[in-house]
């Protein structure tokens, strides 16, 4: 099922067309920790005047798993490799998390369906328009 999957989807990782395209016309740049790996093409695009950069994750296709660093290059902020270019990490700094909506992890407010469904009382600061 493997084979047909990546023949025939492009939702879970890339499809075996996708896959001979950015091995033919592109160069394989580099790979973040979640296995993606970064391409950027061979030469400079007529119409845009600069050379395309590409990601195939490793995965469901989903823009929120590519990290901070590797977005900036992507979208020509940064001109080299993250690694070389950017500063180190600073302790401050938190990893990035994917988006989390529509996940058991995802973020629910007192008061939500999924959180148990309790709003806290009105306060009687609301005063309703009359026409």
């Amino acid at each position: 099922m493997g084979l047909l999957m990546k023949i025939f989807t492009w939702w879970d990782g890339a499809t075996i067309g996708t896959a001979l395209w950015s091995a033919r016309n592109g160069v394989r740049v580099g790979e973040d920790a979640e296995g993606n790996v970064y391409s950027e093409a061979k030469k400079v695009d007529p119409w845009l005047g600069y050379k395309r950069r590409w990601v195939i994750y490793n995965g469901p296709n989903d823009a929120s798993r590519v990290p901070p660093e590797w977005h900036g290059w992507l979208h020509h902020q940064v001109d080299g490799r993250p690694d070389e270019s950017l500063p180190p990490q600073r302790i401050w700094e938190k990893p990035p998390v994917p988006n989390l909506t529509g996940s058991r992890e995802a973020y629910r407010p007192a008061g939500a369906l999924e959180a148990g469904g309790v709003r806290a009382p009105a306060t009687g600061d609301y005063e309703a328009w009359v026409p």
